[in-house]
């Protein structure tokens, strides 16, 4: 901060026809004889002060007329101001400017000379014209009698008053008057433009007889209130101040009776109101402008706000909500039929007394519409929530009151939000939160989807139970690895595995084509997409377990259709009928080949399968022998520790067949074996690749070729054991993408081959291996 003492020769005598520099003042106004400070921000007030600096010249204080005008212009600023000299400059940051002037003499503007950059006007001296002796004299006492007693009401003026009021210097008194009594701008400005001395002293004498009976109407105030209060109870002082504020001025606290009248309507709890009812006494006791005030209305509102009783009326027929869920999603009859087991039993109980439903399945399956589609079946309100990247516990059950800014959690909320108490809820990628120093917020959701806790869930922010056992919470989730047991075991599993060839088909034709047609401003059937392109948009142009890639295509479709529309390549009118032929010129080359796996039978080379987040895969495993080694293992390809101990593990039992398949025991001492995971850029980790590197072991040991028409999955133990897998129906999917002909899976799986399509099974042989030498017998040859 920068300070400047202004040293400056006597002031010039100013005439009309001298230009002067201007400065538009909000809210301050100069009198003669008085020093001021102000702030200066305005770029064009800053650069008149510099250049009335840079002259050696007084410049012209004038006030505006309304403080919120930024650029004011001649009909916005006052015509009297007060020529003065500037006495000290301070730079203040953001380019502030303070400056201390000492008024000079009262002016008029007679002209502007320019208006930018800068004010520059020709001023006219505004004389003062004297009244006769005795009647100054006369008003002259009345003034200062009046001054007596507003002194004794107004203890903040200035301890040099008293010096003020005894000289006789008109000029000085009226400047200290204007500044330090006078406290409207217009009223200053009246007092400022006034030309006769008489008029000055009348105007003074008139404000400060109004002035003194407004202040002995609040000095009288304060007293009654004083004798109303208890010496042992000064706390409530400010509760009895504001009561005898509003039996002057005939208020009733409108605010507060409001708070009442809404939570008698509301029917509340009776723990519920008898928590509204002592914060609204708490409130009551308080300035309405301070902090506390705010945060008690805040919480008032909050709880106001919740529905305690409200319901919404849900449809009691099974079949309409059989036929809004047929509507709305093709396939997934098991998932249906679960879901309409559930609103049978809610109706029958009256109550949401069973498991909270879990939607898992790979991205783009339907998981978040179901959810949507069990709420319109319902007819309940949706409410959703979503969880990933959620790592703080307050994000469900809220800060306390004691921290600023304090908010309840996202569960109250969603229910705030719902405005009624019976929504379906849901909880959108529960296997995305995680935890930090902040707390667990999957340890907060226990309460939250425990039936025997969420009647008394408690918000830290709210303080009081709130009975959520009437919401219907649905969770949706990519995979079950990352979600916490105990929260697991709350929740009923439904999975929702990826869609065949079929199912993409009918979902595409019933779904996909009209909203995408509709998306991109097409007429209802003026494009139409034969099956065979269809079919050729699923296998050549997307490789997934949902339909999300193929809407996405499906919308590039529509799209090209509407520029040929709009250009005039295609009828308006007409149907326009897409081809296999203009597949690549809508959507480019083919971004995937149909894998028909290996070309030939091969040594060393297996087809396992793999289930990935969205949806199974084949895995390729490929082992090279290399000659004159010592025995060592190299594994390449980013596997995870489950895997390499699989690959050891596949390797100890090859050893231990070594006879049965006539390899020599030497030849594991004599040569490095090197197993490789083709991609090796993903990650690849789990519990059931072991004979598929069992049995590419064996065909690179023994030189026997390993079928290309077979893939396979499980697991096996040192002796020779295979062991069950999981996600066999997404690994029948990817096989079937792939044309294999035979898979082979453990024997104990057996009962999941019912879940497989009837469309992938017709397709397929299934060989069901117990041990790994039934494995060998059907993959090598």
């Amino acid at each position: 901060m920068e300070e400047f003492i202004v040293q400056q020769p006597a002031p010039v005598r100013i005439s009309s026809e001298r230009a002067v520099k201007m400065i538009a003042l909000r809210g301050v106004v100069v009198f003669p004889g008085q020093a001021v400070h102000f702030d200066l921000a305005r770029d064009k007030s800053v650069l008149a002060l510099n250049k009335a600096m840079d002259e050696q010249r007084d410049i012209f204080l004038v006030a505006q007329k309304h403080a919120g005008t930024v650029n004011p212009g001649p009909k916005d600023i006052y015509r009297v101001g007060t020529l003065s000299r500037v006495k000290q400059i301070i730079k203040l940051p953001n380019d502030t400017v303070r400056v201390l002037v000492q008024g000079l003499e009262r002016m008029e503007i007679v002209n502007y000379v320019s208006l930018v950059p800068y004010f520059e006007v020709t001023l006219a001296t505004l004389p003062l014209v004297h009244s006769e002796l005795f009647l100054m004299e006369a008003v002259r006492r009345k003034v200062v009698d009046q001054f007596e007693q507003y002194r004794k009401l107004d203890h903040k003026l200035p301890p040099d008053a008293d010096s003020f009021i005894k000289v006789s210097d008109p000029i000085g008194f009226v400047g200290f008057m204007g500044v330090h009594v006078f406290k409207n701008v217009d009223e200053k400005q009246k007092l400022l433009g006034l030309t006769e001395e008489y008029a000055q002293y009348e105007e003074i004498y008139l404000y400060l007889s109004r002035e003194c009976e407004i202040l002995a109407v609040e000095k009288k105030i304060s007293q009654k209130v004083r004798q109303n209060i208890d010496k042992n109870q000064r706390e409530y002082y400010l509760r009895e101040q504001i009561k005898v504020i509003h039996d002057e001025l005939g208020d009733t606290g409108d605010e507060v009776a409001e708070y009442r009248e809404r939570a008698k309507k509301k029917k509340l709890p009776k723990h519920a109101l008898d928590k509204v009812n002592k914060e609204i006494s708490k409130m009551e006791r308080m300035s309405p402008t301070s902090p506390e005030s705010a945060v008690s209305r805040t919480y008032i509102e909050w709880i106001l706000d919740l529905p305690w009783h409200e319901m919404s009326k849900e449809t009691q027929d099974l079949k309409a909500a059989q036929k809004m869920l047929d509507e709305d999603h093709y396939g997934i009859e098991k998932v249906k039929e679960r879901i309409v087991e559930y609103l049978a039993v809610t109706r029958l109980t009256k109550e949401l007394s069973g498991p909270i439903l879990c939607f898992v399945g790979p991205p783009g399956v339907g998981k978040t519409s179901i959810v949507a589609s069990i709420a319109r079946a319902s007819g309940r309100k949706l409410v959703t929530m979503s969880l990933g990247g959620v790592r703080d516990e307050a994000e469900i059950r809220g800060h306390r009151r004691t921290y600023i800014g304090a908010l309840p959690g996202r569960i109250v909320n969603g229910m705030r939000l719902a405005e009624t108490v019976n929504p379906v809820f849901l909880l959108d990628e529960i296997d995305k939160m995680s935890s930090d120093f902040r707390g667990d917020p999957a340890s907060a959701m226990l309460e939250v989807l425990d039936p025997n806790q969420n009647k008394f869930f408690k918000d830290h922010y709210l303080e009081i139970d709130y009975n959520l056992s009437k919401v219907m919470f649905v969770t949706t989730a990519n995979t079950l690895d990352s979600i916490a047991p105990p929260l697991l075991d709350r929740m009923e599993i439904i999975e929702l595995s990826g869609y065949t060839y079929e199912e993409k088909l009918q979902i595409a034709k019933r779904y996909l084509i009209p909203k995408q047609v509709k998306a991109n401003g097409l007429k209802e059937k003026s494009v139409l997409i034969p099956d065979d392109v269809i079919r050729k948009i699923i296998a050549s142009y997307t490789r997934e377990s949902g339909v999300r890639n193929l809407e996405r295509e499906i919308s590039a479709v529509c799209r090209k259709v509407a520029v040929k529309i709009v250009n005039g390549d295609a009828g308006a009118d007409s149907v326009y009928e897409v081809t296999e032929k203009e597949l690549e010129e809508f959507l480019g080359v083919e971004k995937f080949l149909l894998d028909k796996g290996a070309e030939a039978d091969e040594i060393g080379t297996a087809t396992g399968l793999a289930w990935t987040s969205v949806g199974g895969v084949t895995l390729t495993i490929e082992v090279a022998l290399i000659a004159g080694g010592k025995g060592d293992i190299i594994l390449t390809g980013s596997l995870g520790d489950v895997m390499k101990e699989s690959c050891q593990a596949a390797m100890s039992l090859v050893k231990s067949r070594a006879d049965r398949y006539q390899i020599e025991h030497d030849a594991f001492k004599n040569t490095d074996v090197h197993i490789h995971f083709p991609e090796g850029a993903t990650p690849k980790d789990g519990p059931s690749a072991g004979i598929t590197i069992a049995t590419a072991l064996l065909s690179a040991f023994s030189g026997r070729k390993v079928r290309k028409t077979v893939a396979m999955t499980g697991e096996v133990t040192l002796r020779g054991k295979v062991l069950p897998i999981g996600g066999l129906k997404e690994k029948s999917l990817a096989v079937f993408r792939t044309g294999v002909k035979k898979i082979i899976v453990p024997l104990e799986n057996k009962k999941d081959v019912k879940d497989i399509p009837a469309e992938v099974l017709d397709t397929l042989e299934v060989v069901y291996a117990d041990n790994i030498d039934t494995v060998f017998e059907n993959a090598i040859i």
